[in-house]
């Protein structure tokens, strides 16, 4: 899958759960419980037990989706990963995480990863007081990201800081100054992407 750009709900649908915890899209789940098309509410009836493959490819298109990453940029970060001691897939994840746009999103100065991006590719975020266009520039432990001083007061902006409803531990979060630190390399538990990226291992490992 393509880093995506169209109705976020209708993919959601597909995957049968909420991915990105906003509560328009926990309702309209909720009012449609079936996958999206012509035929979505007799799919739900009639899908049987997946096979492995179809598993784990599943995973594996939620976890581009919920980073906004496409199909290339995935791969590239598994065999990174790969290449890391410890386990794959908490280090796929770690790396996924570190990425600039995500922690903007994480630190809540967008609503959205895709929000975010939009952020970061117009040149709204500075690492360490030098602006980055890079979405997936990969911020190091000890650096700090801030909204640019033009888009401080900047009403979406504000109404995302203000609703935001978590901060991951490993990140500092000033609010007032919109800036936050990564503190370090966030650890498994406290990434929070409801897949199972085991499952994305095994998908690229049959694949190498």
């Amino acid at each position: 899958m393509a880093s995506y750009h169209g109705p976020k709900a209708k993919v959601q649908r597909r995957f049968g759960e909420v991915l990105i915890p906003r509560p328009k899209y926990q309702r309209i789940l909720e009012k449609r419980a079936y996958p999206p098309g012509d035929h979505g509410k007799e799919k739900q009836f009639r899908s049987g037990r997946r096979s492995d493959y179809g598993l784990q490819l599943n995973e594996k298109q939620k976890l581009a989706f919920s980073y906004n990453v496409r199909e290339r940029q995935l791969r590239r970060y598994f065999l990174k990963a790969r290449q890391q001691p410890g386990n794959t897939g908490a280090n796929l994840l770690a790396l996924l995480e570190r990425r600039l746009d995500n922690l903007v999103y994480r630190a809540g100065f967008a609503a959205t990863i895709w929000a975010a991006r939009q952020l970061v590719s117009h040149g709204h975020i500075l690492v360490d007081g030098v602006r980055l266009n890079i979405p997936s520039y990969s911020v190091a432990p000890g650096q700090t990201i801030a909204v640019h001083e033009k888009m401080r007061k900047n009403p979406h902006v504000i109404e995302s800081v203000e609703s935001s409803p978590y901060t991951p531990p490993f990140l500092e979060v000033d609010r007032t100054a919109l800036q936050a630190t990564l503190t370090r390399v966030p650890e498994r538990g406290e990434i929070q992407v409801p897949v199972d990226e085991q499952l994305v291992v095994e998908y690229y490992t049959r694949l190498t």
